[in-house]
C-alpha cells in the first residue's frame, strides 16, 4: 500500500528542469506594507512610496503610494497604461466623478492627464500602482513641469536608504 495521499498523482511534481540561465530571480516581498518605516520613501510632505519592483530592464515600476494626510498630490500624464489597486482609503482624480475606493482596481489609459486628491476624510490611503514608462508632471495648461521613470525611483531610493542607515544597496533588491 503506498503512503501517498489518495489525490496525489503527477500535478503535484515540481518541474524537474532548470529555470532558464539568463531569467532574473524571482522577487517575493513577504513584508509590502511595511513594519520598519524607513522603507517607505518620502516623495513629499504626507506622501511616500514602498518600492516592490523597480523593472529598470522593462522602464516600469510598482510601488505602493501611501498618503497620511489630505490634499492634492500631484497632476501627471502617463504616456504608458498605469494599474492600480486600492489597498486602504480612497482616492480620486479632479478630472473624473468616480473614487477610488478599499479593494477598487483602476486602469489609467496612456495620455490621460489627471490630478490625484485624497479627500480630508480620508486619514490613510496606500494603493498598489505599476507605473509603466513615466510621469510626466505637468501645470493645469500641460506644460511640462518634471518626471519621474524607474530610474529616478532608484535614484530616491538609493539616496533615502543611504540616509536612513539602510544602506543605498537597500534598493537593489527590488531592480530587476
Amino acid at each position: 500500500m503506498s503512503s501517498e495521499p489518495a489525490f496525489f498523482n503527477e500535478k503535484w511534481i515540481p518541474y524537474r528542469h532548470p529555470q532558464p540561465a539568463d531569467s532574473p530571480p524571482e522577487l517575493v516581498i513577504p513584508d509590502a506594507v511595511p513594519k520598519d518605516e524607513r522603507v517607505w520613501v518620502p516623495l513629499e510632505e504626507n506622501v511616500w512610496f514602498r518600492p516592490l519592483l523597480l523593472a529598470a530592464s522593462r522602464g516600469y515600476w510598482v510601488n505602493l503610494l501611501r498618503v497620511r494626510k489630505a490634499g492634492v498630490l500631484s497632476r501627471h500624464r502617463h504616456p504608458q497604461p498605469v494599474h492600480a489597486f486600492v489597498i486602504k482609503g480612497e482616492w480620486r482624480y479632479l478630472e473624473h466623478d468616480w473614487v477610488a475606493t478599499e479593494g477598487s482596481y483602476a486602469y489609467e489609459a496612456p495620455g490621460e492627464t489627471h490630478t490625484l486628491v485624497v479627500d480630508p476624510h480620508v486619514e490613510e490611503m496606500i494603493t498598489l500602482f505599476q507605473v509603466n514608462g513615466a510621469m510626466i508632471y505637468v501645470d493645469p495648461d500641460g506644460k511640462t513641469l518634471g518626471y519621474d521613470d524607474v530610474f529616478t525611483r532608484i535614484e530616491k531610493c538609493r539616496a533615502h536608504y543611504a540616509a536612513v542607515g539602510l544602506g543605498a544597496d537597500y534598493a537593489d533588491r527590488f531592480i530587476r
